[in-house]
């Protein structure tokens, strides 16, 4: 048996669409997840695609929710944006950067490829204390709200998988691949 549950985390740029999704539907299945983003700040489609709402990731899923009913609540409840956000704000009160999260995870599982290289170029740049490997998967999602749906169950079905390794998950090879349905995963071990 394993000495603790698997300490997943999953991430994407905003904290928003994409990780959200999958932290809702792991924490339904019993697992012990916590979502972030990787951007400098948190980004929502706005009126126009060349004006996102940007906000701060100290911002609240309810500061945002308001400040969008306030400016066009027709617009963003038809693109499905403050459904979105009355979801998060259901789940934690804001978005979380991982860069600023020293916890400890057995499995990071990232959204797409930039967000895998920056979870990468930030872990590899942390003074190493415990020596604990942690699995750095990329599950590429686009960032919509059906495909955020779909990658939740893969990233669901991913953790499921992993969580059958263990007692020992150090067992999953670095650099191996393998393909679950339509999606492309890759194991690196972070020591």
């Amino acid at each position: 048996m394993p000495s603790h549950p698997l300490r997943v985390a999953v991430v994407c740029s905003s904290n928003q669409n994409r990780s959200m999704e999958a932290h809702n539907i792991l924490s339904k299945r019993g697992f012990d997840v916590r979502s972030f983003g990787t951007g400098s700040h948190v980004k929502l489609p706005g009126p126009a695609p060349d004006k996102p709402n940007v906000y701060d990731f100290k911002t609240t899923y309810e500061q945002m929710y308001n400040d969008l009913v306030r400016k066009d609540k027709e617009l963003y409840t038809q693109n499905g944006i403050l459904h979105m956000l009355d979801r998060n704000k259901r789940i934690k009160s804001r978005p979380e950067r991982f860069q600023s999260c020293k916890d400890q995870f057995d499995l990071v599982i990232t959204c797409e490829e930039r967000v895998y290289d920056q979870v990468l170029e930030d872990l590899s740049s942390r003074e190493q204390e415990t020596f604990t490997p942690v699995h750095v998967i990329n599950v590429d999602i686009q960032d919509n709200h059906e495909e955020a749906t779909l990658g939740a169950f893969l990233i669901c079905e991913l953790c499921q998988c992993v969580s059958v390794c263990q007692p020992d998950p150090t067992q999953l090879q670095s650099h191996s691949y393998f393909v679950i349905g339509n999606a492309s995963f890759c194991y690196r071990n972070m020591v």
